[in-house]
């Protein structure tokens, strides 16, 4: 009976070793389609993304990468760098607007548009490409139509093979700031296809035909291995200091930081919290699109918290400050003609102004109290002080106060006060007390 158990698992062993060669060949055959995954305004940590994803796909050889994109909108030029990259590709780019609710809004509906193909979750929209400022203002007249007017050739470059009703379409995102449906994009031939997720769109891939660089390449998807290609730690950490709100926090932490270090020198912990916040606030001041008068304001407010600790007004300095720094965050971060999608909450704004208040407020009452608390060091803090008598003084002897021994005197020159009576320190001449008996 145990032979027999041997045989068998020997059986079992070996069969396995002639199995898995063959699975893994089979995997091994599937075709591989890289999946990149982004969401929020185009930043330079996308452009990098997909810059790596494109190199990783090549050296896959990768069937396909789909660039799945949701996305308000963002830079021009970091748009063009996107749609260069893409269209350079030996390997086909298929740009996927998804999940269900996101959208391609504004830079994005070109992105969109210079995908190898487009496909789109129901549920999502397109459009309201109409180009802006560098900080999110309207462009004047000349300018905004020599804008529009490259935008609307690179659109109708992109989609000269869709279709006369799509290259209208597309150029109207831009004239007109016009935005579609998911359904409606894909009825006027601006994109290619309709999928609920990435296997459906694999689905639907299958056979089509896209031009690249080299040359016609007809997709074969059908059961096709998806890798996830994520973000590194520095593309998350870049993605994460373009978002206003973090943007915020870190200049007005590392600002208060600074401050501390500046008014309590000799440390180094608070001034290296301070830089730090500084820098990498400075690398989203960079990047987003902000109004550089707000700093004025800024600055101006951190000075009043200063001013009322040097000299101090009970508060209204302060006060004055947190208006100022509320109105130079919304001066900086939420003027007009800054995207919506780009603004810092106002709740935060207020919320971090006054703690940012409260805080230099507390501040201004230790100094206060501070100020009025008696000197407890030296000659001075002797006087008024009240000791008990150890060696009777007739006039002169020992007393005990706060816990040590004085040679003391009575002011009076005469007299005498018993042992334990209660003395009240009047003056101090070197280490000699002169003191008053005190009644009771």
């Amino acid at each position: 009976m145990i032979k027999r158990c041997l045989v068998l698992l020997w059986v079992l062993i070996c069969l396995a070793g002639l199995l898995l060669p063959v699975a893994a060949a089979a995997q091994g055959g599937a075709p591989v389609v890289l999946l990149l995954t982004v969401e929020g305004p185009i930043t330079p940590a996308m452009v990098e993304y997909l810059s790596r994803g494109l190199r990783q796909a090549e050296r896959l050889g990768a069937e396909a990468l789909i660039f799945q994109l949701d996305t308000p909108g963002g830079s021009v030029d970091l748009m063009n760098n996107i749609v260069k990259g893409m269209r350079a590709s030996q390997v086909p780019v298929i740009v996927y607007v998804a999940p269900r609710g996101a959208m391609a809004g504004s830079a994005g509906t070109v992105i969109t548009l210079a995908g190898h193909a487009a496909a789109m979750a129901p549920e999502t929209a397109i459009g309201a490409a109409s180009p802006v400022g560098p900080e999110g203002e309207d462009l004047g007249e000349t300018l905004e139509e020599k804008t529009k007017n490259i935008l609307k050739a690179t659109v109708r470059t992109l989609t000269e093979g869709r279709g006369l009703e799509a290259i209208g379409l597309a150029e109207e995102t831009i004239e007109s700031a016009q935005a579609v449906s998911a359904s409606e994009a894909f009825d006027a031939g601006l994109v290619d296809f309709i999928a609920s997720d990435v296997g459906d769109l694999l689905e639907q891939l299958d056979g089509y035909t896209v031009e690249t660089t080299a040359g016609e390449v007809v997709l074969s998807t059908r059961g096709a291995v998806v890798r996830e290609f994520e973000q590194s730690f520095i593309e998350q950490l870049l993605s994460i200091l373009t978002n206003p709100n973090i943007v915020f926090i870190l200049l007005a932490i590392g600002v208060q930081a600074v401050l501390i270090e500046i008014s309590s020198p000799g440390g180094w912990v608070a001034g290296f919290i301070g830089v730090v916040c500084l820098a990498l606030a400075a690398y989203g001041l960079g990047v987003l699109p902000v109004n550089w008068f707000g700093i004025v304001f800024i600055i101006t407010a951190f000075a009043l918290f200063i001013l009322d600790i040097k000299a101090p007004t009970h508060g209204a300095l302060t006060a004055a400050g947190v208006i100022s720094l509320i109105v130079g965050s919304l001066v900086l971060f939420n003027s007009p003609s800054v995207p919506s999608f780009q603004r810092v909450s106002v709740p935060l704004i207020v919320g971090v102004s006054v703690a940012t208040g409260a805080l230099f407020f507390a501040v201004l009452i230790f100094a206060l109290r501070a100020q009025a608390t008696p000197v407890w060091m030296g000659q001075e803090s002797m006087v008024g002080r009240v000791g008990l008598v150890r060696e009777s003084l007739s006039p002169a002897g020992q007393i005990q106060l706060g816990g040590e021994q004085w040679t003391a005197e009575l002011v009076d020159g005469g007299g005498t006060a018993g042992r334990g009576s209660k003395v009240e320190v009047v003056r101090v001449e070197g280490l000699k007390l002169f003191v008053r008996v005190v009644e009771g």
